[in-house]
């Protein structure tokens, strides 16, 4: 197990009435569009899970592999979208392309994070699916990995599996370290403890990769990139944090469960970064925070970004305060 973490940073507060009532402790790294460390806060050496921030690596671990993804498909494959049936319908497609159906997600069966559709399968008396799981993408683009290696659909998410043996070779290429532990994500797939220095590491390399290059494997996280970029609302949804970023903004974000959040600006400036108590509510201001203070984003446009962000505190029907970053 590792070490706790040594002097925790204060990197986020919630101000009610001008009363700081909270306050979010983490661990953040920024890199330089070179990929160099240019800022720490908190020992970037820390051991984490990255939760679904890893789930870049993993997609283009699937590409690598042979899927034949592309557009909102691609997008899909690292996203952890609100279930609408949009995401549902290229989900769907995605298990055509490869000769199966929602039977063979090995994701557990969930309701819809976006709320109108959820309020519309209730009124339906639908029942939660394992296509509406948020990680639904990633497990299609798994499962279209294996048809095209020809390895069996039937435990795909087993660790031995060779799907998942090639994912980890992936993430261990990417990362530049041996995962120091592997563990079961919240969608059933495996997760790899990394350090935060290594997952930024990763997300650079991602985020700055060329589709003209001679690496089979950067070409493909370059054509995940993209797709991103151009179709937003597939890797989150409606009004959700990674996709108001990666609209207003043209970063590439990706959020994790208990509170982890990768983001690379245009110029390439990363932020990874990682709440200790699990909370994501401040993760993605306090990534935008750093990418302005490193000058990868203009203030201005960063202001306008927070603005649309779920981050007000409210009191007696009206905003009394807010979530704010604390550096």
């Amino acid at each position: 197990m590792p070490p706790l973490p040594a002097d925790p940073v204060e990197l986020a507060v919630v101000d009610r009435s001008g009363f700081v009532e909270s306050r979010h402790f983490g661990v953040a790294v920024v890199l330089g569009p070179d990929g160099s460390v240019v800022r720490s806060l908190g020992d970037p050496g820390a051991v984490i899970l990255p939760r679904s921030s890893m789930k870049p690596l993993q997609a283009v671990a699937c590409l690598s592999a042979g899927a034949s993804l592309e557009g909102a498909a691609l997008a899909l494959s690292t996203a952890s979208h609100a279930g609408t049936d949009r995401h549902v319908a290229v989900v769907r497609e995605i298990l055509a392309a490869a000769g199966l159906g929602e039977e063979d997600l090995g994701c557990p069966a969930a309701w819809p994070s976006d709320t109108a559709t959820r309020d519309e399968m209730v009124r339906d008396r639908a029942e939660p699916a394992r296509i509406r799981m948020n990680c639904s993408g990633k497990h299609a683009a798994m499962l279209l990995a294996c048809v095209a290696n020809e390895w069996p659909t039937a435990g795909y998410l087993d660790p031995q599996h060779p799907l998942q043996q090639h994912v980890r070779e992936v993430v261990e290429r990417l990362v530049g370290e041996r995962p120091a532990a592997t563990a079961v994500d919240g969608c059933g797939a495996p997760v790899y403890a990394t350090t935060l220095a290594g997952l930024a590491r990763a997300i650079h390399r991602i985020g700055t990769a060329s589709e003209r290059s001679p690496f089979a494997l950067h070409r493909g996280a370059g054509m995940l990139v993209r797709a991103v970029r151009e179709h937003p609302w597939a890797i989150d949804g409606p009004g959700r944090p990674d996709t108001i970023v990666i609209e207003r903004l043209g970063v590439f974000a990706k959020g994790g469960a208990e509170g982890v959040m990768v983001m690379v600006a245009p110029d390439g400036t990363t932020v990874a970064l990682k709440m200790w108590d699990g909370s994501g509510r401040a993760a993605t201001a306090v990534a935008l925070r750093l990418l302005e203070q490193a000058g990868a984003l203009p203030s201005s446009d960063v202001a306008e970004a927070m603005s649309v962000l779920p981050l007000s505190i409210a009191g007696g029907g009206r905003e009394v305060g807010a979530i704010r970053p604390a550096m």
